[in-house]
Formats: structure tokens, C-alpha cells, sequence
């Protein structure tokens, strides 16, 4: 039989011209031939993304208008499918309760005070802003609960500005304060003042570190911001970011730093009841330690730290403000083998009894949730709290004035995430708050979790969702089915079992839905994190290779029905996939892409990353991210998946570069046939890597699930 020729793309892609530009970079000759595309604003590259625009719409409008799949049916159903909503487990203050909570029609989830059965509206970012391109990226009430500080950014930018809400009157009291990305907020006893973290001014800095240098400042309310007090982080490593709390009394004030996303939290506690606020004297709880590390101070006075220091997988420890160092600290918990100690919560008497009466603690194990009771003295294990199914909890929250009350949000493949209340006296678990919304009649689905060996023998897991109809009595489709493989494997993320519209969807059209648990995520603790970040990256994609050829191999899918997709870190991953193994995937969705890896420090928050992946400025270093960089490892005449680049012109984290650098070097050099395997950029203006409304969530994922369905053969079955 003789092969087609390979097909020829040229002219079918917009023009691209390639730059002769090879440098030499401690000893590697390194080629960046679509260097031209970094300049957004170079009208150049405006052209050719106009162009791509164009390519993209053409493609869109060859597909079918019909089925399930129709873009009017996905939509439909999407809707429906998060047609449930959201609420968030309360935050206490005296009888007054704040909750974020979004039903099944509204754009952005809104904040709601309650008092008993009495509840409005606190905060809607559709209010402030109808066309949706606001979102609130934070919101903290005051120890009092009668003034709420809250941070809204627009079009995407996550440039979060802060106001302080009345919360009687909903009037806005202080503010603005700009330059308050990714800012805590530690209110003091009385609501006059709090504690924050804003950066310098962009004036005083090099123009390429105006992201960074924050600082903790000390805001009195009323007062302008430029009268703040700084009160830490002068000297400090300048990515710098900053935690901090304040106890429920008012005394103690606890710091945190990490440099960048790196695996290490230094800790700080000073005594506000010694020291001005204007100038408290911190003291070192955990300082230059290669761990992460969390202190916070109990109702009971005690200092409680959970660190996986000596502990890859967590462990909480105890010991007195006053001598807060480490070698002060006595274990409360020990790590468990096979479990990574997420959250703990502690349940007392209430009001002035603030004696601890129980210990509840929350782990991960092998990326499902428990919850257990300990204890509170002696860290014993009482008995596991049962929870609905296999599934993911998130926050233990008790009330600021104790009792015995512990609230947590539950979700899992097929549960949208709800509230649920656990009495620590009786140990009985109820339903708090359900989904506001309608929960729409879901397909009959089943979930299991499979094991993987990867290249170097670590064992891998992942979650297959899929009709449970469409399984023999082995478990698997009597025929294999287009596939999506979903993965992140960084930055220690997890990916935990989850309700998803877009999963769900999928599924219930024909097709397989597969969650992989890489290294580099935090599904095992600190080790599995370091065994897939910096000279071990290759490991992440190992595994995820791993993950596909099982998949094939026991008969789930087929090379041409399996597609691979991922975002952000997830987006170098599908990067990495489409690059090395070719012949592993017929399509590929990478979104918001990190994938030239010996020039991302130098765009949006990439310096932070170094940790994560290694400093492309070090020889050592360079070698590792040249030895996986998708955009230096595209083959001429090599027959690519069809790839779609999704990407976000306010994203301000991962600069959309990336995606039109190797969409360039991928259409110059694929061979695949342009009709059956495209390389696609579809383009998005007014949001950015974050948050965005319900309505351009579903439009994304929408346009993401037909490109699949369309290169996987699903639409032909749907």
C-alpha cells in the first residue's frame, strides 16, 4: 500500500517569516526564529494574529450545526450542568455571617451577609460592572463583621485595587488602594486598622520589576494610603510574596514569605501588645528552613504550626508564641505514610471556654479526602468522620468565638460542591447549604481510579469518568471511545476529584474523561512536588505519557481518539506532549501556555517561576529547560495532532507569546494535513488568566470541546 504524501501547509497558514536569529547561550546555540511575535503591540504581529483570527473563524464555520454538540445544544447543556451553582462554607462574625454564592443564571458569584434567616446581597460584581469584566478577587470582613475590605480587578488583569465596605449601610468607607495583587487582609479588634501587603510604586523600581518588591503595611481606615506605615519586607528577596494574620484577641501578628513560587515559607510572630503597631518586633518561627510552613495562634493561646518540615507529607506541631522556634515545638500529628495533611480546625467550648475539645484534621489520600478526629491533646486518632463518597473537602472552618460547630464544602465527579455543618460533640456530619440553583438530571456516570507505572517505575494514578453503559464487565468500553487526558503536574496543585460541567458533558455525549495525578503536583506530598519540578520536569510528562499508553493499551481509546489538554503549567505539559509523542495524541487543546522555556522568566510572573523550573540564566539550569522547551523542540516535515491554542489578551501572568511562537514553529513545520490535523489560535480580548464570567466560561468550553470532538471523531458518534 502506498503512503499519502504528506500534505503541503504552505499557504494555508498565515505568513510567518522565520528570523535567522541563533544565539549562543552558555554553550547551547539556541534558534528563536518567531522572536518577532514577542512584541504584542509590533503591528507585524498584530497582522499575523489578525490573520490566525480569521483562520480560526473559517475552521469554526465548517463545522456541523446540529446534534448535541451544536454549539446551541453544548451550550444549553452547560448551563444546565452548572445550572446548581455555588456557596461557600460561612465566615463567622458573631452571629453575622458572610458567604460568597452564585446560582445557576448569574455571571460572577456575589457576596451575601445573613443574620438568622435574614440575608442580602453584599457585594455583585455584575452591580458594579454589567458588562461582566470586573471580578472581585478577594474579600476579608473585619474581626466585628461590621466592615468587609474586598478587591476587584477588570478585563483580566487580577491587578486587584482595595475598598472597605460599610457593611450596614453598603457604603464604600476607604479605598482605593491600588497595587494590592494577591493581598491578605489581617484585620485588628475594633475595625479602626489592618494589616496588608501592596508594592512599591512603580516609579521607584526598574521597569521590569514593577510586579514585584511587596511589602506588609499597616492601613488605618479613613486614612489615605500613601500615609501606610511599612512594617516588613525592606531587604527582602524582591519576588517576595507575603501572608499575614492577625489572632483573634489582637496580639499576635504572624508573617509569611515565600520567594516566588518556591517550596519554602519563612514565618515570623511579633507581640502587639509590647510593640506600636507602627513597629513590631518579629521574632522567627521558621526562618531559612527548605519547607513550607503555617502558624497561626489558637483561642487557646497557643502557637499551632503545620509544616512539612522533616515531613513530606505534613505534619502540625504546637508550642508557645513566646518561644516559637522550632526547637521549641512538640508534633501533634504525625505525617501519616500515605496521606498529606491538608487543613486542621479545632472545636472548644465557646464563648470564654476556649479549651480545645476536639481536633479535626483533613488529608489527601491518593487525591481522595478524609476527615478525621483526634485528640486534641495527645493527637490520637478518635475515629474518621464518614463523608458523602470519594471525593475532595475543602476548609475547615469554625467560628472566631468557638464552639463546637466545623463547617467544609464537598464535591466529587458527579456532586456539585455543597456545605456541610459537623457537630465535634455528637460527631454527626449534616447537610449545611445545598447548591442554590437547580442541579440539572445528570448522565449515568461512574468514576474509578487506575493505577500507572510510569518509565522510571513510579507508580501513577488517574480517574476515568465515563458512561457506565458504555462498560463490558471488565470495566472498560466495550469499544474504545474518544478520549481527553486532562493534567497540571506543578506547583504542588492537585487534582482532586471534581464536579465539571465540561466533564460531564463530554462524557454523557460518547466520550471518556480522564484526570491524570502527576509528579509535581501535591497529590503525595513535597516529594512528589519535587520529583517533577526543576532537573526532574521530564518526569511530569513521563507520566503523563504513561497515563496515554495505558489508556491504549487497555482499550479505552485509540491514537486517533485520544487528545490531550491542559492550561497555564498544564498548557507546557500538553506543549510537551504534542512535541515529544506526536504519535500519541490526534488533538490537543493547550490554554494560556507556558512553552518557551529559556525566555519565560523575562515576561509576566515568570522570575517567580524559577524555582518551579529552573533559572534559564544558569548553565546548569538552561540545559534542563532546553531539554523539554516545546518551542526548541519542533521537528520540520513531523506530523503534529491538530492543536488549538487558547489564550487570553489580559492575561498578565502568562504572556500569550508563548502560544504564537509555537503556533508559528508548529504550522511552518507540521506535515499533518491542514483539513484533519489544523493548528488552530483562537484568540480573547477582556479577560485574562484567572477569573471571568459564566458566559465566556461556557463560550471557552464550548469551542474547546467541539474543536475535540471534531479531531477525535466524537461529533461523527454524538
Amino acid at each position: 500500500m502506498t503512503e499519502p504524501a504528506p500534505a503541503d501547509t504552505r499557504g494555508h497558514y498565515p505568513p510567518a517569516p522565520r528570523l535567522d536569529l541563533v544565539e549562543d547561550l552558555h554553550g547551547h546555540r539556541v534558534a528563536d526564529p518567531y522572536r518577532w511575535l514577542e512584541d504584542e503591540s509590533a503591528e507585524a504581529t498584530q497582522a499575523w494574529s489578525a490573520a490566525q483570527d480569521d483562520l480560526y473563524q473559517r475552521y469554526r464555520g465548517g463545522l456541523p450545526d446540529e446534534g448535541a454538540l451544536s454549539t446551541a445544544a453544548l451550550t444549553a447543556r452547560l448551563r444546565e450542568l452548572l445550572g446548581a451553582g455555588f456557596v461557600s462554607p460561612p465566615a463567622w462574625r458573631g452571629e453575622r455571617r458572610f458567604f460568597s454564592r452564585r446560582s445557576g443564571d448569574q455571571e460572577h458569584a456575589v457576596v451575601v451577609v445573613a443574620e438568622g434567616d435574614d440575608e442580602r446581597v453584599l457585594l455583585d460584581p455584575m452591580q458594579i460592572d454589567p458588562a461582566g469584566t470586573t471580578t472581585l478577587d478577594s474579600w476579608q470582613p473585619s474581626k466585628e463583621g461590621a466592615l468587609v475590605a474586598y478587591q476587584l480587578s477588570t478585563g483580566g488583569t487580577e491587578e486587584s485595587v482595595l475598598r472597605v465596605l460599610d457593611v450596614a449601610t453598603g457604603e464604600v468607607v476607604d479605598g482605593p488602594v491600588d497595587r494590592a495583587r494577591y493581598s491578605p487582609v489581617a484585620w485588628m479588634p475594633g475595625g479602626e486598622a489592618f494589616f496588608y501587603v501592596r508594592r512599591l510604586p512603580a516609579e521607584l523600581l526598574p521597569a521590569d520589576e514593577v510586579q514585584y518588591h511587596r511589602r506588609v503595611w499597616l492601613h488605618r481606615v479613613g486614612s489615605p494610603a500613601e500615609q501606610d506605615v511599612m512594617v516588613f519586607g525592606d531587604g527582602l528577596d524582591h519576588t517576595n510574596y507575603y501572608g499575614v494574620s492577625v489572632s483573634r484577641d489582637g496580639r499576635w501578628l504572624i508573617v509569611s514569605a515565600s520567594a516566588g513560587t518556591a517550596p519554602r515559607t519563612d514565618v515570623w510572630i511579633a507581640d502587639l501588645s509590647t510593640d506600636p503597631l507602627e513597629d513590631p518586633a518579629f521574632v522567627e518561627v521558621a526562618v531559612g528552613l527548605d519547607a513550607e510552613t503555617g502558624a497561626w495562634v489558637g483561642r487557646d493561646g497557643r502557637l499551632y504550626v503545620h509544616t512539612n518540615l522533616d515531613a513530606p507529607r505534613g505534619r502540625l506541631a504546637v508550642t508557645d508564641p513566646r518561644t516559637p522556634g522550632v526547637e521549641h515545638w512538640t508534633t501533634l500529628l504525625e505525617e501519616d505514610p500515605t496521606a498529606v495533611l491538608e487543613d486542621v480546625a479545632f472545636a472548644d467550648g465557646g464563648g470564654e471556654d476556649r479549651t480545645p475539645t476536639a481536633l479535626l484534621a483533613s488529608w489527601r489520600r491518593h487525591a481522595v479526602s478524609e476527615v478525621t478526629l483526634h485528640d486534641p491533646v495527645s493527637g490520637e486518632l478518635v475515629e474518621t468522620v464518614p463523608l458523602p463518597g470519594l471525593g475532595s473537602i475543602s476548609g475547615l472552618v469554625t467560628r472566631p468565638d468557638g464552639g463546637q460547630d466545623v463547617w467544609f464544602s464537598y464535591a466529587d465527579h458527579t456532586t456539585p460542591s455543597s456545605v456541610h455543618r459537623l457537630d465535634a460533640a455528637t460527631r454527626r456530619t449534616t447537610l449545611w447549604a445545598a447548591p442554590p440553583g437547580l442541579v440539572a438530571d445528570l448522565p449515568d456516570v461512574v468514576a474509578q481510579q487506575v493505577d500507572v507505572v510510569s518509565k522510571d517505575g513510579t507508580a501513577v494514578r488517574a480517574f476515568i469518568v465515563a458512561l457506565a453503559d458504555a462498560l463490558d464487565a471488565t470495566g472498560v468500553p466495550a469499544k474504545p471511545a474518544p478520549t481527553i487526558l486532562y493534567g497540571y503536574g506543578g506547583f504542588q496543585i492537585s487534582l482532586d476529584p471534581a464536579y465539571s460541567a465540561s466533564t460531564l458533558a463530554w462524557v454523557e455525549a460518547g466520550g471518556v474523561y480522564v484526570v491524570a495525578n502527576l509528579r509535581g503536583g501535591g497529590e503525595e506530598g513535597e516529594q512528589w512536588h519535587r520529583d517533577g519540578m526543576r532537573g526532574s520536569k521530564q518526569n511530569v510528562f513521563d507520566d503523563f505519557h504513561a497515563v496515554a499508553e495505558h489508556l491504549v493499551a487497555n482499550g479505552w481509546t485509540t491514537p486517533d481518539a485520544l487528545a490531550c489538554w491542559g492550561g497555564s503549567n498544564g498548557g507546557l505539559l500538553v506543549g510537551a506532549a504534542v512535541t515529544q509523542r506526536p504519535d500519541l495524541f490526534a488533538a490537543a487543546v493547550c490554554s494560556a501556555p507556558l512553552l518557551d522555556m529559556v525566555r519565560y522568566q523575562q515576561f509576566g510572573l515568570g522570575v517567580t517561576w524559577t524555582e518551579e523550573y529552573g533559572d534559564a540564566d544558569d548553565p546548569t539550569e538552561l540545559g534542563w529547560l532546553l531539554a523539554y522547551s516545546p518551542y526548541h523542540h519542533v521537528v520540520d516535515g513531523t506530523e503534529y495532532p491538530a492543536t488549538l491554542f487558547t489564550v487570553f489578551e489580559g492575561d498578565t501572568r502568562v504572556d500569550p507569546l508563548h502560544a504564537r511562537k509555537l503556533a508559528a514553529a508548529l504550522q511552518a513545520a507540521t506535515a499533518g494535513d491542514p483539513a484533519t490535523r489544523p493548528v488552530l489560535v483562537r484568540r480573547e480580548t477582556g479577560v485574562g488568566h484567572g477569573g471571568r464570567s459564566l458566559s465566556r466560561s461556557i463560550g471557552l468550553s464550548v469551542e474547546q470541546l467541539q474543536f475535540v470532538a471534531d479531531r477525535t471523531g466524537l461529533w461523527s458518534r454524538a
